[in-house]
């Protein structure tokens, strides 16, 4: 019977290649590849601007700044509701669910303010978008004055934005290096390695008889 020559105590070709590589060269792989990922999706990407109005809250003089404050806070949640976005839809010049997936607000337990930003693939856009919550809000806000004795006010009005606010290509793609060298760390961990008595002996080569011996059982 003929021996098998690759028995489990071979290393396949595979094995033997990944354990044959030196440790920086994984490492190298994952943060060129993953630099070049990352940069190509931060070029191809389309990019977002985000434009930013503030309100404000004011007491008139059946009311106080605490009450201010608290009417603020309720306004901020208030906003993103349709009944504020149904009247923005129309000054925005978007539907109600552009304005429900790009407008968020926020506000502060220390000022009577709410911050409306809005976000879009045009830099106009998003000014005009925040520009028309707030606007939407504060008409709103000031149909109930005489109940809630507080005043909504614009306090800035957004403008157009410079530039993007999403990451550039350079960042991304040192986002995706450092998530590529983090890979190849990580293979480098798991890869198998070479025993160390396989590394000090030498290859085994049969003697003339045991050669002999196989040669007969052929």
């Amino acid at each position: 019977m003929t021996e098998n020559p690759t028995g489990p105590h071979r290393s396949s070709p595979a094995l033997t290649r990944a354990r044959s590589l030196p440790a920086w060269s994984l490492l190298a792989a994952g943060v060129l590849a993953g630099g070049l990922l990352g940069g190509t999706y931060g070029l191809v990407r389309t990019p977002t601007y985000t434009a930013t109005s503030y309100v404000v809250a004011v007491p008139t003089d059946r009311s106080d700044s605490a009450t201010a404050l608290g009417f603020a806070q309720a306004y901020g949640r208030v906003a993103p509701q349709l009944a504020v976005l149904g009247d923005a839809q129309v000054w925005a010049g978007v539907p109600v669910t552009t304005l429900e997936s790009s407008v968020q607000t926020a506000t502060s337990p220390d000022a009577p303010m709410v911050a409306i930003t809005a976000t879009s693939s045009r830099p106009d856009l998003a000014a005009d978008m925040a520009n028309a919550v707030s606007r939407a809000l504060t008409r709103h806000a000031n149909d109930s004055r005489a109940d809630t004795h507080v005043e909504l006010r614009q306090f800035a009005r957004a403008t157009r934005p410079a530039g993007p606010s999403s990451a550039s290509a350079a960042v991304t793609g040192l986002v995706g290096a450092s998530a590529g060298g983090l890979l190849g760390g990580l293979v480098l961990l798991v890869r198998p390695r070479r025993p160390a008595g396989e590394q000090l002996r030498p290859p085994s080569v049969p003697s003339p008889a045991t050669a002999a011996d196989v040669h007969g059982q052929l």
